[in-house]
Formats: structure tokens, sequence, C-alpha cells
């Protein structure tokens, strides 16, 4: 019926709007939310899907002749990404508004490192609920000065209170850090021997093994319905569409399970490790020896209380000073395999909000995979704890002994460190899973990190960090600091 209409009425449109994905990652649930939003309300969207270069973008928004051009991003690589678009829109003469959005990115982000770089306006979208106001208000005549104005004032508050900010003297000397560092007060331990060392692999998971481990709140999120599960499906407001969704999403689910159209990969590895300062050494066997890699952790710089420690994970692994041989882990897993024919097939039937279905449950499978093995190298693999009995909701709350840090996340923010994962347990090869240039993993619906078995071993976010720290780590690993400056900049308590 309305397609009918459309072909009956004047053709009109509110604007053309360019969405992309930019290079190096391949996340794009949530910007097809919101290229499926603005399609609802008359506007028509060119999107050129995930991996897209700056070049790409600005060939693609100079033929389409669009109003608008909206970046996406969900790895803290691709802020930077977007700045150096940014750029080259500048560069070559654009003057289309540009939206910016994504799970890493903020407001301020925005107002400090990207408006900069760009002569027109430059708007953070908080959720796609906001791309349709924004757009709007920016296209419209009677609207577009003032609010340009009214964002250009803000974000120029925001660059200024972030200058009148002495960031890196609230942090202590990385020197200061390092002795602060968490020491283990408890009777000496000695390390639990995996099952085995190496790596093992495993082909065609079973997927129902996994659905009981689906934490389903990041779901109803990834669909910015915000809230917990199961309250959420009470919710008075958004009780109604959460209980829609959930049945709509367990019943493709089941589909997925019963047909077997995701095929889930996993490989597993340890290795003899032991700590040297900041850094966890990896060696062949347990003769040590000359380490056959380095995992570099970094290190909280905040100024902390009394009795609070600055934490980096090398502390959770025993020092080689102590000539107790310890152990790492390191897992890949993915459940995006099939991925990409299934939404072809409902792109195909414009079965868009299936398709956007479909990534959302790969991701979360992805997640329970990880949680599920977790809970095997627990019992099983590293078996250092046996007997632990534990429900799925208290393993969501991580009430379990040992961590699973991932490279890119708060504990461990350089994503760079993924390629050391994937070396060791040659993660392309044995699963099918790779990285791209700036270190996402394909399939999206991919998870990888560590193992590490301590009883006091915790999760921490490293925040903050300061110039002394960043050339340290530059150095430890071989990389110019310019380099390792734009992998951390979230965390940089410094200005560029």
């Amino acid at each position: 019926f309305i397609e009918a209409e459309k072909n009956d009425a004047i053709p009109s449109s509110n604007g053309k709007i360019l969405l992309a994905t930019v290079k190096g990652d391949v996340h794009d649930i949530g910007k097809n939310i919101v290229g499926v939003v603005l399609q609802c309300n008359n506007f028509e969207v060119v999107d050129l899907g995930v991996m897209v270069s700056a070049t790409s973008i600005l060939e693609a928004a100079r033929r389409e002749g669009v109003d608008v051009i909206g970046l996406s991003g969900l790895i803290t690589p691709s802020l930077e990404e977007m700045v150096f678009v940014a750029s080259e829109l500048e560069r070559n003469g654009f003057r289309v508004p540009l939206l910016i959005g994504g799970a890493t990115t903020s407001r301020t982000h925005t107002a400090v490192r990207i408006g900069p770089r760009y002569g027109s306006p430059v708007v953070h979208v908080l959720d796609a609920s906001r791309a349709v106001g924004v757009a709007s208000k920016l296209l419209k005549p009677e609207t577009r000065t003032a609010y340009a104005r009214t964002i250009a004032e803000e974000y120029e508050g925001i660059r200024r209170e972030r200058e009148g900010r002495a960031t890196e003297g609230r942090l202590t000397s990385l020197r200061q850090a390092q002795d602060n560092r968490f020491v283990y007060d408890g009777a000496p331990l000695s390390a639990p021997t995996p099952s085995f060392l190496g790596t093992k692999v495993f082909d065609e998971y079973p997927l129902s093994e996994l659905v009981t481990h689906i934490d389903w709140t990041p779901f109803f999120q990834s669909w910015e319905m915000r809230g917990r599960y199961p309250e959420i499906l009470e919710d008075a407001e958004a009780g109604p569409a959460a209980r829609d969704l959930l049945t709509d999403a367990q019943s493709l689910l089941a589909r997925i399970v019963n047909e077997g159209s995701l095929t889930a990969r996993a490989v597993v590895g340890f290795f003899p490790a032991n700590s040297v300062g900041d850094d966890i050494e990896i060696y062949r066997d347990a003769r040590r020896g000359a380490p056959v890699a380095i995992v570099h952790t970094l290190r909280q710089q905040m100024i902390r209380g009394p009795d609070r420690t600055n934490f980096a994970l090398a502390d959770f692994v025993a020092p080689r000073e102590t000539a107790e041989l310890d152990y790492i882990g390191m897992f890949a897993v993915t459940t995006g395999i099939g991925v990409d024919a299934m939404v072809d097939g409902f792109t195909a039937r414009h079965d868009d909000y299936s398709a956007i279905m479909v990534k959302a449950l790969a991701d979360r499978l992805a997640e329970a995979f990880a949680e599920h093995l977790h809970q095997r190298v627990r019992r099983e693999f590293w078996g250092y704890a046996p007997d632990e009995r534990l429900t799925n909701d208290e393993l969501i709350r991580e009430q379990y002994q040992g961590i699973r840090p991932a490279p890119g996340y708060p504990a461990c923010p350089d994503h760079t460190e993924k390629a050391t994962v994937f070396r060791l347990l040659d993660a392309t090869n044995t699963i099918g899973v790779s990285l791209t240039e700036h270190f996402a993993m394909s399939p999206a619906a991919s998870v990888s990190g560590y193992y590490i078995w301590h009883p006091a071993s915790r999760y921490f976010g490293v925040g903050r960090i300061g110039r002394d720290q960043v050339e340290d780590y530059a150095r430890r690993k071989g990389m110019d600091v310019t380099a390792v400056e734009r992998w951390l900049a979230p965390n940089l308590a410094y200005e560029r």
C-alpha cells in the first residue's frame, strides 16, 4: 500500500544521506538501523557498507550529490579514521554536514578532534532516534543556520573546557604507578598446569550449547532499547516492544540452530608465561628461555588513595624473578560464518528487519560462545575451578575465578595486541577469522582475548595515561611514539 501510494504521488525527498562504516571497521548494526529510520522518514540513503576508505566516501558523495554524510564506527581506531575523513572532506572543498555515530564515538571527541578539521557542521548523533531530527534541522532552510550555530557554540564550549583541564597533572608518574603495582599478599601460589599446551581447535561447535549462555541485555541495547533484561520486558513504556522483539529474536534463533545456518568455530591455546615489568613473556615450553612472544600491558596512572593499587594485567602473572612458572591462555571464537548468506537472502526480499536481527543474534552467540568456553577452561581445560557451578546470571555478573580480558577493551585498550593473539593461535587459518588493518575482527561476530587464572585477578579500566607511559610503551613495543598515540588516542591524558 505504501509503495503504491508513493507511485501515485509526486516524488519527493527530505534529502539524500550517505552512510558508511569507516575503513578498518566491520560493524554496522547501528548504521543499518539509522538507515532504516531515515528511509522511513523519507530520506534517500546511500549505504556504502563497511570498511569504506576516505577516497570511496568522497567519490560516492560527489557522484551521488548527497546532502549529508554520516560516518559510523565501533572500535576505537575508527575515531582517528573519522578525523582523517573530516580532514579529507575539508581539503577537497566539501561543504555538506557531517554526522558522527557509533559506540565509541562521543560528543567530546567529535567537538575536540573531528570538528576542528572540517569547516562545515559536524554533529555527534547519540542514537538512531536522533538522526532524523538532526538531519532535518541541518537541511531545512528555516532551521539550518540557527542549528549549525548552536552546535558550533556548544562544541566550542566543550573545547574550551577541555583545554582548561590539567588532566595529565592529575596522574601519578609511571614510575610511581609501577611502585604502587598490585602484589598478591596471600600464601605463595603454584600455577595450575593446563591439560594441554599449544592450541586446540573446535570446529562446528553445537549452537544449541551456546543459547543458554546468551546475555540478552546487550541485544536490546543493539536495538537502542535501554534497560536490563528481563526487567525491560515489564517496563511500562518499552515492555510491549521489547516482548515482541524477543519473540521475533527467539523464533529466528530457533531456526538458525535447527537449520545450522551459522557455524561456530573456536581456537584455544595455553602457553608458559611470566611477567617482566609491565610485560608478559610467553615461552615455547617450561624451560622458558627466550620468549616467543610478548604481551604488552598498560598500567593505571590515576592517583589512588591509601591501600589502592595501580593495576596492569601483568600483575596477575607470576614475575619471572620468582622462578615460579606461570601460564597464560588465549582464545578466538566466531559465530559469524554464514551471516553474510543469511543477510543477503533477507536483503533480496527487502526484509531489513531480519537482516539486522541476524547480525544482532550472531553477535550475542559469539559472546555466549566466549562465555561458554571460558567456563570449560575453568572446569576442564585449565581446571583451576573444577567444582564451579554457576547460573547464567552469575556468569554474566562474572562471579568466577579468573578473567578473560580482550585487547581493545578497558584493561588492555591497545587493539594492536590482537596481532600476537592471532599469531599464536593461527586464528585465520584455524577458524577463518582475520584482522582488518585497524585490527577489527572479521567476521564481525567474533571475540578474542586472554585467559588469566589468578584468584586475585580482576577487571579494571586503564583510564588516562601520561606521556611517560606512552613513550615507555612505544619503546617496549618497538613502535614510533606517534603510532602508539594514534592507537591509544582515547586514553591519552594530553593533547597531541
